[in-house]
């Protein structure tokens, strides 16, 4: 396989795993078993947005890029593929912690009405003969 395909193949697995950290909790609420690959993952997509922090998998395609004779880029994934779409003047440490805080509240939520349906599931289960 060829370098640049490589780091083609790497952006889709970043995209991948971002939508999966940004609503992998709505699946939790249909397979809660999830949750214990979700959990991890959430919590790493929040410390990177906190932390301001380049994820290593960015690293890696600009090397694969670079590998390929192919320019790498400065910043991070969001900012160099997902904020020209969405926020073409580029992502701010204030916007990222905004990323962050709208992250951490939509898993939030998501895990207390998983926790919220549990326990209704678990009184429910006591009352049944």
């Amino acid at each position: 396989m060829n370098a640049g395909l490589a780091a083609d193949i790497l952006v889709l697995v970043h995209l991948g795993f971002i939508v999966f950290v940004a609503l992998g909790g709505f699946l939790v609420i249909k397979w809660p078993k999830i949750a214990f690959l979700h959990l991890p993952c959430a919590s790493w997509g929040v410390t990177i947005a906190f932390g301001g922090w380049i994820c290593p998998l960015t690293t890696l395609e600009m090397h694969v890029r670079q590998s390929a004779g192919q320019a790498g880029y400065g910043g991070g994934f969001v900012d160099h593929y997902v904020l020209p779409i969405v926020y073409p003047q580029g992502l701010t440490s204030g916007l990222q912690i905004v990323f962050g805080v709208i992250l951490l509240s939509v898993n939030l939520c998501v895990y207390g009405r998983l926790l919220a349906n549990l326990k209704k599931k678990k009184k429910t289960d006591r009352t049944v003969p």
